[in-house]
C-alpha cells in the first residue's frame, strides 16, 4: 500500500525553535473550558473556531442522565430518535443530518457499526456511569478525521484518575419499571500516574415497546446491561508519558417485530468494545508527537425465543487503526498539526457479504493562527480507501475579535461518507420460510459529499451571561438513497440544509440555568415537492435550571421538538412533544450523596419513532412518569 505525498510529508518535520502551546490532554479532560475533538488535541474553548459542547463528569452527576442520549437531548442541533425505551435503536442527528454521517469516538477511537456505518450501533448501550466526559462538535470536521464527520463528532472519554490518593466508588440506584443500576469503581495516582477502573451492572423490567402488534409482541421488552472500564496513564517524566483505555459493554435486549407479521418474541445480544493504547513525547520545546493504538468491536447476534434454533444471526465487526499526530509550534503565533490515520475494517456474518474486508490510509495537516486582530485556521486532509479510492477534504475558518467580550467566526468546511458495507456488499437474503429477496447494495456507489458555511457569533453579555449563535448552510450531494423501481441503492439525491441554533447560559451566585434552541430546515431538494429529510424536526428547545442551596440542590430540564416524518415522502409523521424532568441530590456527608430524579412529570404520551402495521402508522412507547433514587459512596482512603 502506498501512503499519499501528504501522510509520507509528515517525515519531514520542520526544526523552527519556539515554546509548545497545546496542553496535555489527559489533564484537560477534568476541565470545562478546554476542547479536545476539535483539533485532535486540547486547546482552550475560546481558541476553537467549531462550535462544541462539553460536558464534564461534573456535569453528568448535577444533571442525572438516564444514558447518553438523554445527555445529548441538551445539545442545540442535535436530535435523538429512538425505538422506545433503554436499549432500543438509537440514532444521532447533528444539524440535520444522518446517524451515518455522524462519528463517534470513544477516547480517540473511532467506535459504531461498519455494516451500518457512521454513529449506528455507538450510543444505546454506553453506561453513563462510566464515562469521564462527552464533548459534541457540531458541522464538519471531515478535513481532520475522515470519512463520516459530515454532521460533526461525538466524543465520549471514559473514566479517568485525579491523581489524589486512593477513592473507591459505590452506586446503587432503584426506580420503577423494574429500573435497578449498580456500579463499583476504583480510581487514584499520584503526581506521575493515574488509574480509574469501574464496573457496572444494570436491569430494567422495561414496558412493551409498541402501541399496536401481534400478540407475542404483547409484554415488557426487557433490558441489561453490563459494562467494565479501565483507564491508566503514567508519565515518565515532563517528556514523555504512555496510557491505555478500555470500555467494554455486554448488552441484553427485547424486541418486537413492529407490525412485520412474524409470531416471534426477538431478542439481541450485543458486546461493543473499544481500547486504546497511546505515547506521546515532547521531542522539542516546540514539537509533541503523540502515537495512538486503537481497536473496536461491535458484535450483534440475534434470537427467537420461539423458533427453533433460537440464534438467528451474526454480525460483527471489528476495527483496528493507527494514528500518529504532531503538533509544531512554528512560533507564538503559527502551529502547525501534522498527522496519518490509517484503519482496517473486518466483517464476520452469518450474512455472506462480497467483500469482509477494506483499509483506509490518511495524511492530514492544520496550521493554525493567532493574534490580537484575528485568527485563523487552514486544514486539508487526503484519503485512500480500499473500495471507493481518493477523497480530499478541506476546511476554512477565520475569527474576527470584535472586542474583548464579542468576537465572530466565518468557517468553510467539506465532509463526506463513506459508503458502508450493507451500502456496497449485502448480499441476496433467503428465508426458509418466505423465500429470497434480491439485496439493494451497489457496489459502484460513490461516497456522499458536502460543503458548510457557517456565521457563529460568541458572547459575554455580561459577567455572568454568555452567548453562542450560529447560522449555517449545508449542501449535501450524492446522497445514497433507495431506487425503489429498481429495488436498488443509488447516488441520486441532493439535500441543502439550512439551520440556526443559540445557546445562553446564565450562571449567578448558586443559580445556573442553560436555553439551547434550533431550527433546522433539512430538506431533499430533488423531491416534487421539497419534502423535510426523515426524522428531523424543525424546531427544538431545552431548558435546564439548577440551584445550590448548602448541601442541597434541585434543578429541573424542559425539551420540546415539533413535528417530523419517519420517511422520505413525509407520509409518516411523529407528532412533536413537550416533557419535563425534575432531580435533586443531597450531600449528607464529604462521602455520601443522596440523588432523586423523577421522568416526564406530566406522564406524556409521546413517540419518537412510527411504524406501520394494520394499514395505519403507530409510535414506538417512551417511558412515561418515572422515579429513581440513587445513594453513591466515594470515601477518600488517602
Amino acid at each position: 500500500m502506498k501512503l499519499s505525498r501528504l501522510a509520507l510529508a509528515v517525515a519531514a518535520l520542520p526544526l523552527v525553535a519556539s515554546a509548545a502551546t497545546d496542553l496535555d490532554t489527559e489533564a484537560a479532560l477534568k476541565l470545562s473550558d478546554t476542547v479536545i475533538t476539535a483539533n485532535r488535541g486540547a486547546q482552550s474553548k475560546a481558541d476553537t473556531t467549531a462550535a462544541v459542547s462539553v460536558f464534564t463528569r461534573e456535569d453528568i452527576d448535577r444533571l442525572q442522565p438516564v444514558n447518553v442520549a438523554d445527555l445529548l437531548n441538551r445539545v442545540p442541533g442535535v436530535q435523538i430518535r429512538q425505538n422506545g425505551g433503554r436499549g432500543s435503536a438509537t440514532g444521532v442527528f447533528i444539524r440535520g443530518t444522518s446517524t451515518a454521517q455522524t462519528l463517534v469516538l470513544i477516547d480517540g477511537v473511532r467506535v459504531g457499526s461498519a455494516t451500518a456505518g457512521g454513529a449506528n450501533g455507538a450510543l444505546e448501550h454506553l453506561n453513563i456511569d462510566q464515562i469521564e466526559r462527552v464533548e459534541v462538535l457540531r458541522g464538519s470536521r471531515s478535513a481532520v478525521y475522515g470519512a463520516d464527520a459530515i454532521g460533526g463528532v461525538i466524543q465520549i472519554f471514559t473514566r479517568r484518575g485525579d491523581g489524589q490518593g486512593l477513592t473507591p466508588r459505590v452506586r446503587y440506584a432503584i426506580g420503577n419499571k423494574g429500573v435497578q443500576e449498580r456500579s463499583i469503581g476504583l480510581s487514584g495516582g499520584n503526581e506521575k500516574t493515574n488509574f480509574s477502573f469501574g464496573l457496572s451492572l444494570d436491569d430494567d423490567k422495561g414496558f412493551d415497546r409498541t402501541t399496536r402488534s401481534d400478540s407475542a409482541d404483547k409484554d415488557h421488552d426487557t433490558y441489561r446491561n453490563k459494562s467494565v472500564s479501565l483507564a491508566l496513564d503514567h508519565k515518565f517524566n515532563e517528556q514523555f508519558s504512555v496510557g491505555a483505555t478500555l470500555l467494554e459493554q455486554h448488552a441484553k435486549s427485547e424486541y418486537d417485530s413492529a407490525g412485520l407479521g412474524a409470531n416471534a418474541k426477538y431478542f439481541s445480544k450485543t458486546i461493543t468494545s473499544s481500547a486504546s493504547v497511546f505515547s506521546t513525547l515532547q521531542i522539542t520545546d516546540f514539537w509533541k508527537t503523540r502515537l495512538e493504538l486503537g481497536h473496536s468491536q461491535d458484535k450483534l447476534a440475534g434470537y427467537d425465543k420461539l423458533s427453533n434454533p433460537k440464534h438467528q444471526y451474526d454480525i460483527n465487526t471489528y476495527r483496528n487503526s493507527i494514528g500518529w499526530l504532531n503538533t509544531i509550534s512554528l512560533n507564538k503565533q503559527n502551529e502547525l498539526l501534522l498527522g496519518v490515520d490509517y484503519h482496517k475494517d473486518k466483517v464476520r456474518s452469518t450474512t455472506d457479504y462480497d467483500k469482509k474486508d477494506r483499509w483506509n490510509q490518511a495524511g492530514f495537516a492544520q496550521h493554525r493562527f493567532t493574534s490580537d486582530w484575528f485568527n485563523t485556521e487552514l486544514g486539508l486532509r487526503h484519503d485512500n480507501n480500499q473500495h471507493y479510492g481518493s477523497r480530499n477534504s478541506w476546511n476554512a475558518a477565520l475569527t474576527v475579535p470584535v472586542n474583548p467580550d464579542n468576537s465572530l467566526s466565518l468557517s468553510y468546511a467539506e465532509g463526506f461518507r463513506a459508503p458502508t458495507f450493507n451500502d456496497l456488499f449485502y448480499p441476496e437474503f433467503c428465508d426458509p420460510l418466505w423465500g429470497c429477496f434480491p439485496s439493494d447494495s451497489n457496489p459502484n456507489l460513490k461516497p456522499e459529499t458536502s460543503k458548510t458555511y457557517e456565521l457563529r457569533w460568541s458572547s459575554r453579555l455580561t459577567d455572568i451571561v454568555s452567548l453562542e449563535a450560529s447560522a449555517y448552510r449545508t449542501n449535501i450531494r450524492n446522497a445514497i438513497l433507495k431506487n425503489t423501481t429498481l429495488n436498488k441503492l443509488e447516488n441520486i439525491d441532493n439535500a441543502r440544509i439550512n439551520g440556526f441554533e443559540a445557546s445562553v447560559i446564565h450562571q449567578f451566585a448558586t443559580v445556573r440555568t442553560a436555553l439551547n434552541l434550533s431550527f433546522i430546515d433539512a430538506r431533499d431538494r430533488d423531491s416534487e415537492r421539497g419534502n423535510l429529510l426523515p426524522a428531523r424536526a424543525r424546531r427544538t428547545i431545552s431548558f435546564d435550571v439548577d440551584k445550590q442551596l448548602g448541601n442541597f440542590s434541585a434543578g429541573a430540564t424542559w425539551r420540546a421538538s415539533s413535528h417530523s416524518f419517519q420517511d422520505a415522502d413525509n407520509d409518516q409523521r411523529i407528532a412533536g412533544y413537550g416533557i419535563v424532568d425534575l432531580r435533586g441530590s443531597w450531600a449528607a456527608t464529604e462521602e455520601l450523596n443522596f440523588g432523586l430524579r423523577l421522568g416526564n412529570i406530566f406522564d406524556k404520551k409521546y413517540s419518537r419513532a412510527v411504524y406501520p402495521y394494520g394499514g395505519k402508522n403507530h409510535g414506538y412507547r417512551e417511558d412515561r412518569a418515572t422515579i429513581q433514587a440513587s445513594v453513591t459512596w466515594t470515601p477518600k482512603l488517602f
